[in-house]
């Protein structure tokens, strides 16, 4: 447990080294940044010898808050450079499902096109829309909601960034099961169909079908 001190200074160190490094390029040279990849290279060692995925969660959880004053600190006096620990922490705060924080960073991350280790094996903009669209889809399949909002922010901030039609299409789903639940029929349908056009097995017709009778009905 770091003390409000060490927080304070870890606060600082990052913003120093992200305003003093070139956009696009790590902050070279900078002992805190060395320091805090060590322990996110120790990090991941652990989480590689957990084989549950549901332990993972937990042990990320964990460790998050040891990051929370270098993520400050990036984001307030970052000029761009590129950061392996500010990209894996919004990807593990997703991971955790804290995405309004993971939103929060991802704001920074895209303007600036920070990339991800080469262990995710995809672009910023798909690992965003993927893993919050699953999360949704994940809820809606059991009958429970997902924050429209947060739908909404991550649709707007990579509309239009290029990724597979596929994750594209998951996120235009998610949006329209909750337009549907919030009752914006029309909406739900453009989403709905939004989706279809990017991927037709996406599993959407029969609900445009029934939201098209339901908006007859009503204007009957």
């Amino acid at each position: 447990m770091t003390t409000p001190a060490q927080r304070r200074f870890a606060r600082a160190e990052a913003a120093r080294a992200s305003a003093h490094a070139q956009p696009g390029q790590a902050p070279a040279g900078s002992n805190a940044y060395e320091l805090m990849l060590a322990k996110l290279y120790d990090d991941k060692r652990r989480l590689k010898e957990v084989q549950s995925i549901e332990r993972k969660i937990e042990v990320k959880r964990e460790l998050l808050s040891d990051y929370d004053s270098w993520v400050a600190g990036a984001l307030e006096g970052g000029q761009g450079a590129q950061d392996e620990i500010l990209v894996t922490v919004m990807v593990w705060r997703m991971d955790v499902g804290d995405f309004d924080e993971a939103l929060r960073i991802a704001h920074y991350v895209l303007k600036h096109d920070l990339v991800l280790p080469d262990q995710y094996e995809r672009t910023v903009p798909t690992v965003i829309v993927d893993e919050i669209a699953d999360a949704a889809l994940a809820l809606q399949k059991n009958g429970q909601s997902f924050p429209l909002n947060l739908l909404r922010e991550t649709h707007d901030m990579t509309v239009n960034l290029d990724m597979p039609d596929q994750a594209s299409a998951k996120l235009h789903k998610a949006l329209g099961y909750e337009l549907r639940a919030a009752g914006k029929l029309p909406e739900a349908v453009e989403q709905y169909e939004r989706a279809l056009q990017l991927n037709d097995k996406i599993g959407v017709k029969r609900l445009i079908t029934e939201l098209k009778a339901e908006i007859a009905q009503g204007s009957a």
